[in-house]
């Protein structure tokens, strides 16, 4: 199945009600594709160094293409993460506020997702999934707990996955959630961590769903079947056009019924 990048964004946002854009994610490990990026693609660099999410809010609300190397990623999270930052003390310390000891600080980040090339990581670009200019690794979503269980849900069926087990990282959320599925090749789903609630604007309470790109089509193919067959993409309330309605199942007072 291949997808119209912009025709793909249209449905998504028409159909699972999104805020913001679908980001699409590109590492870039090869110098002459990041050449070819930047000689092809309109896309802007942080002023100052910002934290990987931050960068993300240029994709989702702001419709940019944003490319960050390692001088303009000021989060040392993600700097770990990415492999632009060997593990240390500072690190260590840094996560003693949500461990019990500094022994637990250092296996819990030692055991984080790090980026996994075949050769070091030279920037990383997000865009809006409409206006990309590269084959994206991972489109990550920022949605709330209804679209989170619908796409998470048709990525299951579609990749034959069950049980769905996602992976959240002490304090690192979209670095290293999305960095887990990129080296994992499956879906996640993963909470806030401070930093992206309020760095990254997530004070909606948003959830965190990243897909594999190459997933996708198989995604979209469940969602697009339904609507054929059903005539809305709702899984919850089959036929019904918005993924979630807010109803109890078999309440007898919230109906309708076409007029004559």
């Amino acid at each position: 199945m291949q997808l119209n990048y912009q025709a793909t964004q249209d449905f998504l946002m028409r159909e699972l009600r999104l805020m913001t854009a679908p980001v699409a994610i590109k590492y870039f490990f090869d110098e002459q594709e990041l050449a070819a990026f930047r000689s092809r693609a309109s896309h802007y660099v942080p002023v100052k160094p910002i934290t990987f999410c931050q960068a993300e809010i240029g994709a989702r609300m702001e419709g940019l293409a944003v490319l960050v190397e390692a001088k303009k990623l000021g989060c040392s999270n993600a700097r770990f993460v990415f492999g632009w930052k060997e593990f240390d003390e500072a690190e260590v310390k840094s996560h003693i506020k949500y461990c019990r000891d500094m022994d637990q600080a250092n296996r819990f980040v030692q055991g984080k997702p790090r980026l996994q090339g075949e050769s070091p990581l030279l920037a990383v670009a997000v865009a809006p999934l409409e206006t990309v200019a590269y084959l994206p690794d991972i489109i990550h979503f920022y949605c709330d707990n209804m679209q989170a269980y619908h796409l998470i849900g048709d990525w299951m069926a579609g990749q034959d996955v069950h049980p769905f087990r996602p992976s959240l990282s002490m304090n690192s959320a979209a670095c290293g959630g999305n960095v887990f599925s990129y080296n994992s090749q499956q879906a996640n789903m993963f909470l806030a961590c401070s930093g992206s609630y309020n760095s990254g604007k997530t004070e909606r309470g948003e959830i965190n769903v990243s897909i594999p790109f190459d997933h996708l089509p198989g995604m979209i193919a469940r969602m697009q079947k339904r609507i054929e067959e059903k005539g809305g993409v709702a899984i919850t309330r089959l036929g019904n056009p918005f993924p979630g309605a807010d109803i109890c199942k078999n309440c007898p007072l919230i109906h309708f019924k076409k007029e004559d």
